[in-house]
């Protein structure tokens, strides 16, 4: 309930902020039109070109460096500017709304998260310039000393940018507040410094050169943004890879269609509430899919795939087979680790090999059962806390499929 308020609550001002800036825009006039509208296009043409490079996370950095870069621009070609802080917000929150309409069309992705971080940023950066501009607080900042301010504010932009991602993240999905701010701040330094860098240039390549120095200082970024897509574009073909692989125990009959997904899917989830980073919740998906793997390896195949009921050497047997067969197909070192150590007693784990544990244990009690099942399979799960599952994994999970309507 919280989380849905606090979504509402930032919707509500970017909405009210904008709708305010934008009267007071129409009210005073529209100051340097063709300035407005090539930054205008700019930021359009960067949110049409954004894309999903993580879960859950859209990146729009020829958007982001094109809106920053309007808030602190101060000089067109040598002569002052006169737009200030509505005048900002109002194209930048245009411009978005407009970049952003073939994405609502097909229903892809968080817009208005999106929407509210962009214009909420803006607004922040052009709070932090535009007045004391104005007030020529800076006319004696020349050279070196004016760079060095704007990429001040520049880096407070985004990190008001990732505490907002991480807020809205927290609220949409329930999960903990510090590790998604965590991996905001960790993404700072790959793209975000990037944005930074490239506002700033651009608003000194502008004041100097003017309008003409758009298409040039945007080349960099455009080709770090190529580069980000050519790698989103291989992590997608590996995970498809290791997928596939996974997949391979039920085309043989092993385990039943969709168990390696499920056991995925639920393990994230498990590891987010836990805390996990990225890289982490990688290697844990990895290893849950492929957690099985071992039971190739068997000659005659373990009833409906289900290891948990089996004796504890048998099982660890079948983890150090698995382990073998990962670790032949060249996948992460760390993914084979956690295959292996999947059947230890969990002291003995890492986390993530704790989470497939439980997680893979769960869903073989829980399936084919009846509306009790679940529940059930939680309790048997929280009986074997003294040895064999640990009692941390066992209550995030029972705090997952709370939040997901399939336990208590």
């Amino acid at each position: 309930m919280r989380g849905r308020l606090l979504c509402a609550a930032v919707y509500g001002w970017t909405l009210v902020g904008s709708c305010c800036c934008l009267g007071l825009t129409l009210w005073l006039g529209l100051e340097g039109r063709g300035t407005a509208l090539a930054f205008g296009v700019l930021v359009a043409v960067g949110e049409l070109t954004r894309w999903t490079w993580t879960e859950g996370r859209e990146a729009a950095p020829l958007g982001a460096a094109g809106a920053l870069s309007y808030a602190l621009l101060g000089e067109v070609g040598g002569e002052p500017t006169g737009h200030g802080v509505a005048q900002v917000v109002t194209v930048v929150f245009a411009a978005t709304l407009a970049g952003s309409v073939p994405y609502v069309a097909r229903g892809r992705g968080p817009t208005l998260d999106h929407l509210s971080r962009r214009v909420l940023t803006t607004a922040f950066a052009a709070v932090c310039f535009q007045p004391l501009y104005t007030q020529g607080v800076f006319d004696d900042w020349g050279g070196p000393g004016y760079a060095v301010l704007l990429v001040v504010i520049l880096v407070l932009t985004e990190l008001c940018d990732a505490v907002l991602a991480a807020a809205l993240a927290h609220a949409r999905t329930g999960w903990p507040f510090g590790p998604l701010l965590r991996e905001e701040l960790r993404a700072m330094r790959g793209i975000g410094s990037a944005v930074c860098a490239t506002g700033a240039v651009m608003a000194l390549g502008v004041a100097v050169a003017g309008l003409w120095a758009l298409p040039l200082f945007c080349l960099p970024l455009l080709l770090a943004q190529v580069t980000f897509r050519r790698y989103s574009a291989v992590r997608a073909t590996y995970r498809q890879t290791i997928a596939s692989l996974a997949r391979a125990t039920e085309i043989a009959g092993y385990t039943p269609a969709g168990h390696a997904h499920r056991v995925a899917a639920l393990s994230q989830a498990v590891g987010r509430d836990l805390g996990l980073t990225e890289p982490e919740l990688t290697v844990l998906e990895y290893a849950a899919l492929m957690h099985d793997i071992g039971q190739l390896s068997l000659v005659d195949p373990v009833p409906a795939g289900a290891t948990a009921g089996l004796p504890a050497a048998e099982q660890r047997r079948i983890a150090l087979l698995g382990g073998a067969v990962v670790r032949q197909t060249g996948v992460n070192a760390a993914v084979a680790a956690v295959v292996e150590q999947q059947a230890d007693p969990y002291r003995d784990q890492p986390l993530a090999a704790r989470i497939v544990r439980a997680v893979n244990a769960y869903e073989e009690k829980a399936r084919d059962t009846g509306p009790g099942g679940p529940l059930t399979a939680l309790e048997e799960l929280r009986l074997g806390t003294a040895g064999a599952y640990a009692p941390e994994v066992v209550e995030a999970l029972a705090r997952v499929l709370a939040n997901q309507g399939g336990g208590p």
